[in-house]
């Protein structure tokens, strides 16, 4: 990507911080980064650093008599292939939206003709407020794409929905702008579980396993890419938002299934969460207390919802494809093959996670795609987004979209 160029316009926020991590991942992959940092933005991150990761001189002067006698403002804008605004503000969303110029980044927006990716950041009331969620709608009705926010803890030790996108999600939407591949699922509707499920047992306890949800979201991303509109169903996790995507966050396996038929209808289901087969019976209102000389509770538990089988059986909105995983700790073909059987699903993707195989948790996975009588497919020790791009491919193919 070394003839790839970047204008990223630094806004404000706390937030400007991560635009340190997000350069120098840009900068590993050759993309050329110029940096413009607004008044309030060199309060909070140093144009010194960020002309040190970037190599580039960083700019924050509209009226600099050396650069404005060639135009420079407008060089900056239509030089770049993208121009990303991260953090942008509640004060500069409205600015764009409103066509308001009173400083370089501002002016820079107004005067490129290129790509507008922005990522806003800013407290969660801030975010939810009427005027910034008209200025959020006009951008978007301008063809300005916005990425996040995220939701968690802020700043301001508020929680909700205003945190910038971690530099992971950035670095991603980025590239995939940079360098779009094909896009042979547009127009499909896809629905993505991923995570784990928490059954509570207490208010403070639950049942879980070792899930991170990597391995669905990034099927979810690869999705995205291919031109799905992609609903992500997550139970708890704690990795970024894949870019593009609808996410609904839920805690047990009963939220989980209510969102997916909520998603419904779709073309093409990958139930890649692991749900916890069974939850207590019955859950207390208040803490179990451990009382000495008593014995431990007895825990009944009942079954889960089965949500693949469910999805596959579907009575009036089945989709066209309907893919499952099967985590198991041996005979994997044989044990993956029963349960394609068992839940009528079309695919089954089968993984080992017997302990020290890392699957769960870790980067990468070793798969067995089955889709029918005829031989499993192998991936051997990938990646987890090379599994999910490999997915798409397959699932592209079997829609008659060509390949991913």
């Amino acid at each position: 990507m070394s003839d790839k160029r970047v204008l990223l316009i630094v806004a404000g926020g706390i937030a400007a911080y991560k635009c340190l991590e997000l350069v120098r991942r840009l900068r590993e992959r050759d993309v050329r980064v110029r940096c413009v940092v607004t008044r309030a933005a060199k309060e909070l991150v140093s144009p010194l650093a960020l002309a040190a990761l970037s190599g580039e001189k960083v700019h924050d002067a509209l009226f600099s008599l050396t650069e404005e006698a060639e135009m420079g403002h407008i060089r900056l804008a239509r030089e770049a292939d993208l121009v990303v605004v991260a953090p942008a503000t509640a004060d500069i969303l409205a600015k764009m939206a409103n066509g308001l110029a009173d400083d370089l980044a501002t002016t820079l927006l107004l005067a490129t003709d290129k790509p507008v990716l922005a990522a806003p950041a800013m407290n969660p009331v801030m975010w939810a407020h009427p005027a910034t969620q008209r200025n959020v709608a006009r951008l978007r009705e301008d063809g300005v794409e916005i990425l996040g926010p995220a939701e968690g803890d802020m700043a301001c030790g508020e929680h909700g929905p205003g945190r910038l996108v971690e530099p992971e999600a950035l670095l991603e939407a980025i590239l995939a702008r940079l360098e779009p591949g094909p896009r042979p699922l547009a127009g499909i509707r896809a629905l993505v579980t991923s995570g784990p499920t928490w059954e509570a047992i207490d208010p403070v306890r639950y049942i879980a396993n070792r899930s991170s949800g990597r391995q669905g979201h990034a099927i979810a991303a690869a999705l995205a890419r291919a031109g799905a509109e992609v609903v992500l169903v997550s139970g708890p996790v704690a990795i970024p938002d894949p870019p593009g995507v609808r996410i609904v966050r839920v805690e047990s396996a009963s939220e989980m299934l209510a969102a997916c038929e909520a998603a419904l209808p779709v073309e093409v289901a990958v139930c890649a969460a692991a749900v916890a087969d069974w939850r207590p019976e019955r859950v207390p209102s208040e803490k179990i207390k451990k009382e000495e000389g008593h014995a431990p509770p007895v825990l009944r538990l009942v079954e889960n919802p089965d949500i693949l089988a469910r999805l596959a059986r579907h009575p009036s909105a089945r989709p066209r494809l309907v893919v499952g995983f099967a985590a198991e700790t041996g005979e994997l073909e044989a044990k993956a093959r029963a349960k394609r059987a068992k839940k009528g699903c079309d695919w089954i993707l089968a993984n080992d996670v017997s302990p020290g195989t890392g699957v769960f948790g870790g980067a990468r996975n070793t798969v067995l795609l089955i889709t029918g009588e005829e031989p499993a497919r192998r991936w051997e020790d990938l990646p987890k987004e090379e599994v999910a791009r490999r997915l798409v491919a397959a699932i592209a193919t079997a829609l008659g979209r060509g390949s991913a």
